[in-house]
Protein backbone atom coordinates (compact mmCIF):
# COMPACT_ATOMS: atom_id res chain seq x y z
CA UNK A 1 0.00 0.00 0.00
CA UNK A 2 1.00 3.60 -0.63
CA UNK A 3 2.42 6.06 2.12
CA UNK A 4 -0.55 6.87 4.29
CA UNK A 5 -1.59 10.51 3.94
CA UNK A 6 -2.40 13.19 5.93
CA UNK A 7 -5.90 12.94 5.31
CA UNK A 8 -6.65 9.72 6.02
CA UNK A 9 -4.64 9.35 9.74
CA UNK A 10 -5.44 12.94 10.92
CA UNK A 11 -9.31 11.88 12.16
CA UNK A 12 -7.62 8.57 13.74
CA UNK A 13 -5.41 10.93 15.69
CA UNK A 14 -8.30 13.59 16.43
CA UNK A 15 -10.73 10.34 17.58
CA UNK A 16 -7.48 9.50 20.25
CA UNK A 17 -6.64 12.54 21.28
CA UNK A 18 -10.05 13.46 22.34
CA UNK A 19 -11.00 9.87 23.77
CA UNK A 20 -7.87 10.48 26.10
CA UNK A 21 -7.90 14.12 27.37
CA UNK A 22 -11.57 13.93 27.76
CA UNK A 23 -12.51 17.15 29.87
CA UNK A 24 -8.91 18.11 30.17
CA UNK A 25 -5.29 16.88 31.64
CA UNK A 26 -5.23 18.12 35.21
CA UNK A 27 -2.02 16.53 36.19
CA UNK A 28 -0.30 18.46 33.38
CA UNK A 29 -2.40 21.45 33.62
CA UNK A 30 -2.01 22.18 37.18
CA UNK A 31 1.26 20.62 38.23
CA UNK A 32 3.53 21.64 35.40
CA UNK A 33 4.83 25.65 34.27
CA UNK A 34 2.53 26.59 30.94
CA UNK A 35 5.76 28.00 29.36
CA UNK A 36 8.13 25.34 30.78
CA UNK A 37 10.08 23.63 27.89
CA UNK A 38 11.34 19.89 27.70
CA UNK A 39 12.96 17.36 25.49
CA UNK A 40 12.15 13.91 25.29
CA UNK A 41 13.15 10.63 23.67
CA UNK A 42 11.39 7.56 22.36
CA UNK A 43 13.44 3.95 23.07
CA UNK A 44 12.06 0.64 21.88
CA UNK A 45 12.20 -1.83 24.83
CA UNK A 46 12.96 -4.66 22.36
CA UNK A 47 14.34 -5.70 18.79
CA UNK A 48 11.36 -4.92 16.79
CA UNK A 49 10.70 -3.93 13.42
CA UNK A 50 9.68 -0.19 13.44
CA UNK A 51 6.09 1.13 12.51
CA UNK A 52 4.14 4.29 13.27
CA UNK A 53 7.14 6.65 13.15
CA UNK A 54 4.84 9.61 11.02
CA UNK A 55 1.97 8.50 13.02
CA UNK A 56 3.41 9.11 16.02
CA UNK A 57 5.27 12.25 14.87
CA UNK A 58 1.94 13.75 13.87
CA UNK A 59 0.41 13.15 17.25
CA UNK A 60 3.00 15.41 18.80
CA UNK A 61 2.44 18.16 15.43
CA UNK A 62 -1.38 18.05 16.52
CA UNK A 63 -1.06 18.84 20.06
CA UNK A 64 1.54 21.62 19.16
CA UNK A 65 2.36 22.51 15.52
CA UNK A 66 5.51 24.30 17.64
CA UNK A 67 7.28 21.11 18.75
CA UNK A 68 10.38 19.70 17.37
CA UNK A 69 10.31 16.32 16.22
CA UNK A 70 13.02 14.06 14.65
CA UNK A 71 12.43 10.61 13.41
CA UNK A 72 15.51 8.66 14.24
CA UNK A 73 14.56 5.80 12.32
CA UNK A 74 12.80 4.12 8.99
CA UNK A 75 9.31 2.57 9.16
CA UNK A 76 9.83 -1.57 8.02
CA UNK A 77 13.67 -1.27 9.67
CA UNK A 78 14.58 -4.12 11.95
CA UNK A 79 16.17 -2.60 14.91
CA UNK A 80 17.95 -3.96 18.42
CA UNK A 81 16.93 -3.03 21.82
CA UNK A 82 17.30 0.70 23.31
CA UNK A 83 17.31 1.93 19.47
CA UNK A 84 16.31 5.57 19.64
CA UNK A 85 13.34 6.22 17.26
CA UNK A 86 12.13 9.23 18.07
CA UNK A 87 13.18 12.41 19.65
CA UNK A 88 10.84 15.68 20.33
CA UNK A 89 11.75 18.82 22.39
CA UNK A 90 9.45 22.08 22.95
CA UNK A 91 6.92 22.65 25.71
CA UNK A 92 6.42 20.12 28.38
CA UNK A 93 2.91 20.24 28.59
CA UNK A 94 2.24 19.30 24.87
CA UNK A 95 4.88 16.71 24.84
CA UNK A 96 3.03 15.10 27.90
CA UNK A 97 -0.46 15.43 26.46
CA UNK A 98 0.50 13.43 23.58
CA UNK A 99 3.11 11.35 24.72
CA UNK A 100 0.36 8.21 25.11
CA UNK A 101 -1.64 8.10 22.19
CA UNK A 102 1.83 8.34 20.20
CA UNK A 103 2.76 5.52 22.27
CA UNK A 104 -0.23 3.74 22.01
CA UNK A 105 -0.74 3.89 18.20
CA UNK A 106 3.12 3.61 17.40
CA UNK A 107 3.48 0.43 19.67
CA UNK A 108 0.21 -1.46 17.91
CA UNK A 109 1.87 -0.59 15.09
CA UNK A 110 5.19 -2.16 15.52
CA UNK A 111 3.85 -5.25 17.85
CA UNK A 112 1.43 -6.03 14.27
CA UNK A 113 4.70 -5.21 12.35
CA UNK A 114 7.21 -7.09 14.37
CA UNK A 115 4.81 -10.73 14.29
CA UNK A 116 4.14 -10.41 10.19
CA UNK A 117 7.86 -10.29 9.80
CA UNK A 118 8.17 -13.59 12.04
CA UNK A 119 5.40 -15.40 9.48
CA UNK A 120 7.39 -13.32 6.28
CA UNK A 121 10.23 -14.93 7.37
CA UNK A 122 8.84 -18.46 8.11
CA UNK A 123 7.32 -18.90 4.17
CA UNK A 124 10.94 -17.69 2.83
CA UNK A 125 12.17 -20.18 0.02
CA UNK A 126 8.62 -21.28 -0.98
CA UNK A 127 5.79 -19.41 -3.48
CA UNK A 128 3.66 -18.28 -0.59
CA UNK A 129 2.73 -14.75 0.11
CA UNK A 130 1.20 -13.84 3.36
CA UNK A 131 -2.13 -11.74 3.31
CA UNK A 132 -3.86 -9.80 6.03
CA UNK A 133 -7.10 -9.43 6.66
CA UNK A 134 -10.13 -7.35 7.55
CA UNK A 135 -10.01 -8.78 10.93
CA UNK A 136 -8.64 -5.70 12.50
CA UNK A 137 -9.55 -3.04 15.58
CA UNK A 138 -12.67 -0.85 13.98
CA UNK A 139 -11.35 2.48 13.17
CA UNK A 140 -7.62 1.31 13.16
CA UNK A 141 -7.57 -0.66 10.14
CA UNK A 142 -5.74 1.99 8.13
CA UNK A 143 -2.98 1.77 10.24
CA UNK A 144 -2.92 -1.96 11.30
CA UNK A 145 -2.76 -2.82 7.25
CA UNK A 146 -0.01 -0.13 7.38
CA UNK A 147 1.69 -2.23 9.36
CA UNK A 148 1.39 -5.50 7.90
CA UNK A 149 3.29 -4.24 4.77
CA UNK A 150 5.80 -2.89 6.96
CA UNK A 151 6.28 -6.77 8.36
CA UNK A 152 6.65 -7.92 4.78
CA UNK A 153 3.03 -8.66 4.15
CA UNK A 154 0.68 -8.06 0.90
CA UNK A 155 -3.28 -7.08 2.18
CA UNK A 156 -5.86 -8.11 1.35
CA UNK A 157 -9.60 -6.86 1.03
CA UNK A 158 -9.48 -3.31 2.57
CA UNK A 159 -13.17 -3.21 2.72
CA UNK A 160 -16.30 -5.03 1.83
CA UNK A 161 -16.02 -3.01 -1.73
CA UNK A 162 -12.46 -4.37 -2.78
CA UNK A 163 -14.26 -7.32 -4.27
CA UNK A 164 -16.43 -10.19 -3.80
CA UNK A 165 -15.66 -12.93 -0.84
CA UNK A 166 -18.58 -15.80 -0.98
CA UNK A 167 -18.13 -17.47 2.79
CA UNK A 168 -20.16 -19.83 4.50
CA UNK A 169 -23.46 -17.66 5.26
CA UNK A 170 -23.14 -16.23 1.85
CA UNK A 171 -23.33 -19.49 0.14
CA UNK A 172 -26.53 -20.99 2.55
CA UNK A 173 -28.58 -18.06 1.93
CA UNK A 174 -28.10 -17.50 -2.14
CA UNK A 175 -28.39 -21.42 -1.93
CA UNK A 176 -25.58 -22.45 -2.94
CA UNK A 177 -21.90 -22.08 -4.81
CA UNK A 178 -23.43 -22.25 -7.84
CA UNK A 179 -25.84 -19.60 -7.31
CA UNK A 180 -23.63 -17.39 -5.47
CA UNK A 181 -21.23 -17.29 -8.12
CA UNK A 182 -23.59 -17.05 -10.80
CA UNK A 183 -25.37 -13.56 -9.41
CA UNK A 184 -22.15 -12.31 -8.93
CA UNK A 185 -20.82 -12.70 -12.29
CA UNK A 186 -24.02 -10.71 -13.63
CA UNK A 187 -23.59 -8.26 -11.32
CA UNK A 188 -20.21 -7.35 -10.47
CA UNK A 189 -18.04 -4.61 -11.72
CA UNK A 190 -15.55 -6.74 -14.17
CA UNK A 191 -12.55 -5.77 -13.03
CA UNK A 192 -13.21 -6.91 -8.87
CA UNK A 193 -12.52 -10.64 -8.32
CA UNK A 194 -14.91 -13.30 -7.04
CA UNK A 195 -13.12 -15.62 -4.17
CA UNK A 196 -14.94 -17.91 -2.59
CA UNK A 197 -14.20 -19.91 0.60
CA UNK A 198 -14.66 -23.91 1.10
CA UNK A 199 -14.10 -25.93 3.23
CA UNK A 200 -14.39 -29.75 1.60
CA UNK A 201 -13.01 -31.30 -1.69
CA UNK A 202 -16.73 -31.24 -2.95
CA UNK A 203 -16.73 -27.41 -2.46
CA UNK A 204 -13.58 -26.70 -4.21
CA UNK A 205 -14.90 -28.56 -7.34
CA UNK A 206 -18.20 -26.45 -7.04
CA UNK A 207 -16.32 -23.17 -6.79
CA UNK A 208 -13.64 -24.14 -9.49
CA UNK A 209 -16.48 -25.44 -11.88
CA UNK A 210 -18.65 -21.92 -11.00
CA UNK A 211 -15.85 -20.02 -12.58
CA UNK A 212 -14.35 -18.47 -8.93
CA UNK A 213 -11.41 -16.41 -9.51
CA UNK A 214 -9.84 -17.31 -6.03
CA UNK A 215 -10.40 -20.64 -3.88
CA UNK A 216 -9.90 -20.05 -0.40
CA UNK A 217 -9.26 -23.17 1.91
CA UNK A 218 -10.79 -22.50 5.22
CA UNK A 219 -9.68 -25.08 7.81
CA UNK A 220 -8.95 -27.97 5.79
CA UNK A 221 -6.12 -30.36 7.11
CA UNK A 222 -2.94 -30.51 5.40
CA UNK A 223 -3.80 -33.59 3.45
CA UNK A 224 -6.83 -32.12 2.53
CA UNK A 225 -5.11 -28.95 0.86
CA UNK A 226 -3.15 -31.47 -0.90
CA UNK A 227 -5.89 -32.87 -2.77
CA UNK A 228 -7.68 -29.30 -3.26
CA UNK A 229 -4.41 -27.97 -4.86
CA UNK A 230 -4.27 -30.73 -7.02
CA UNK A 231 -8.12 -30.09 -8.00
CA UNK A 232 -7.06 -26.83 -8.51
CA UNK A 233 -4.58 -27.38 -11.23
CA UNK A 234 -3.36 -23.61 -11.62
CA UNK A 235 -7.43 -22.64 -12.68
CA UNK A 236 -7.59 -20.00 -9.78
CA UNK A 237 -5.45 -18.33 -7.15
CA UNK A 238 -5.41 -20.42 -3.44
CA UNK A 239 -5.64 -18.97 -0.44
Amino acid sequence: MQELHSIQIQPIIERALEEDWGYGDWTTDLCVEKGRQAKARIICKEDCVVAGLDIAAAVFKKVDPNLHVEIKAQNGQWVKDRTLLLSISGSAQSILKAERVALNLMGRMCGIASITREFVKALEGTKTQLLDTRKTTPGLRILEKSATVLGGARNHRFGLCDGALVKENHIRAAGGITQAVSRLRDGLPPMLKIEVETTNLDEVKEAINAGADIIMFDNMSVEAMREAMAVVNGRAIVE
